[in-house]
């Protein structure tokens, strides 16, 4: 299990953990085990804000911190030396939001084995005085005294990039369950596309007709905790998602996966496609999926309303190169939306030339995209952790849907077979001991769904009847 510590400084990476048994105090000592001098200025929290700390001494599995969880902390800077690289530090230099921050009390070096370290410094090194191999690097005499060709073009190579774009996606194809997508536009239309919005796809990958390539298939949206933003470089904080462990058995035990992530935004200036913190994302996002820098049919949908007030469906990934340089830190965003600014430590060969910047649109693959009405599931339960909707998740909404049974075709598995319906439904039902079986009739029909459920189900919804 690995959990992400977003501080002031950064995040790290700790590994190694074990939900059942693991604590917060375990968290705080594998950190010292690279950082040992760390100081505290606010406790590990759940929210960026640090003000609601977690508990130190409980499990993590019991606070609802899964793989990949987030959680945030506030430290003095100058005390985060590092004394080896086994703990990755993404975007040392980043605050919450992912703007560029002063690194006066932290600079990079690299060690004699090539590995980047970082330490405190009280100094502000300019172009003109910094003599390091790399800027914020130690000199090579420092490192050591003498040093043959190839060992520099070894070290030197793993900070150069020499840009090559990617003209082919992975993903051959994606297709979008039309009533999911459609109730997504919808929620936007609400607001105008004023308010930027995310969620997860879930679906399955099928080999294409292609040789050699995937193609992905949306058959739900889930929509996380979330708030706008408009200081935040995503343009939306994502909060805590106490439901996230259900959601994602739900979806194993439908025989689905998260398959991509889509996001809706307000008319933007013309060129930028994808800002540089939704490069980034995708490029996270992708890495996640495929367990590394390796190929993967992981998508990015973006919903837009163009100047000319209709509203586009777009899909894209972004290269394995930007993965690559992504899982580096190599990339950070600046002021300027619709370029990725390289890390000042690393080179980015362009056209043969170095390039401080890279356009965003360079990173990006298109995918095409065709729509389905999906064959198992139905997308009409009202969406959790949507505000100033007209519907809410509701055992009212429960009986509404389930009541259209024996009407116009519909069957009770018919319309239970609602991935947002059986996620509400968690709240009520045991996970293990209940959804195996109700999720096996949903998806094999042939496996009746036992009368005992039918009516703990229809009572839970208030339906009155056999069905």
């Amino acid at each position: 299990m690995i959990i992400r510590v977003r501080s002031n400084v950064g995040v790290w990476r700790v590994e190694g953990l074990d939900p059942e048994k693991s604590t917060g105090e375990d968290v705080l000592a594998e950190i010292a085990k690279t950082r040992p001098h760390v100081v505290y200025e606010k406790p590990l929290s759940s929210d960026p804000a640090c003000k609601q700390a977690i508990d130190t001494g409980a499990t993590l599995k019991s606070q609802n911190l899964k793989h990949g969880a987030m959680i945030h902390c506030r430290v003095d800077s100058s005390s985060c030396a590092t004394g080896d690289a086994s703990v990755p530090v993404v975007g040392e230099n980043e605050s919450a939001s992912g703007v560029a921050q002063d690194s006066r009390n932290m600079k990079r070096i690299i060690d004699k084995d090539g590995q980047i370290k970082l330490v405190p410094s009280n100094e502000v090194r300019s172009s003109s005085d910094d003599k390091g191999f790399r800027r914020g690097m130690m000199p090579l005499r420092d490192i050591k005294m003498a040093w043959t060709l190839n060992e520099f073009v070894a070290m030197d190579s793993q900070f150069v990039f020499k840009m090559k774009r990617q003209e082919q996606a992975i993903c051959s194809q994606v297709s979008l369950d039309s009533p999911s997508i459609q109730n997504f536009q919808s929620y936007l239309q609400r607001f105008q596309f004023a308010r930027k919005r995310f969620a997860f796809l879930y679906g399955k990958y099928e080999e294409s007709d292609d040789s050699g390539t995937k193609k992905t298939i949306v058959e739900a949206i889930y929509e996380p905790p979330q708030e706008p933003d408009l200081d935040a470089a995503e343009g939306f904080e994502q909060l805590e998602d106490p439901l996230e462990d259900k959601v994602e058995e739900i979806a194993k035990l439908l025989g689905l996966k998260k398959v991509g992530w889509i996001f809706g935004h307000p008319p933007r200036e013309d060129g930028i496609v994808l800002t540089t913190a939704e490069v980034i994302m995708a490029a996270e996002l992708q890495l996640e999926a495929a367990e590394g820098v390796e190929e993967t049919p992981f998508v990015t949908i973006k919903v837009g309303k163009g100047k000319d007030g209709n509203v586009g469906v777009e899909a894209f990934q972004v290269s394995q190169q930007c993965m690559a340089m992504v899982a580096e830190e190599a990339l950070e965003i600046g002021t300027n939306h619709g370029v990725c600014e390289v890390n000042e430590t690393f080179t980015a060969i362009q056209e043969g030339k170095e390039s401080k910047t890279i356009d965003n649109n360079f990173f990006l693959t298109v995918v095409p995209i065709v729509q389905h009405t999906s064959d198992v599931f139905v997308s009409q339960f009202p969406r959790i952790n949507r505000d100033l909707d007209d519907r809410a998740p509701s055992k009212d909404e429960m009986k509404r849907q389930l009541s259209k049974s024996g009407t116009s075709g519909w069957t009770f598995v018919d319309l239970l077979s609602d991935f947002n319906l059986l996620v509400y439904m968690t709240q009520y039902l045991d996970i293990t001991a209940d959804f195996p079986k109700i999720c096996q009739s949903v998806t094999d029909r042939d496996v009746p769904l036992d009368d005992g459920y039918k009516i703990i189900i229809a009572s839970m919804a208030g339906l009155d009847g056999a069905y």
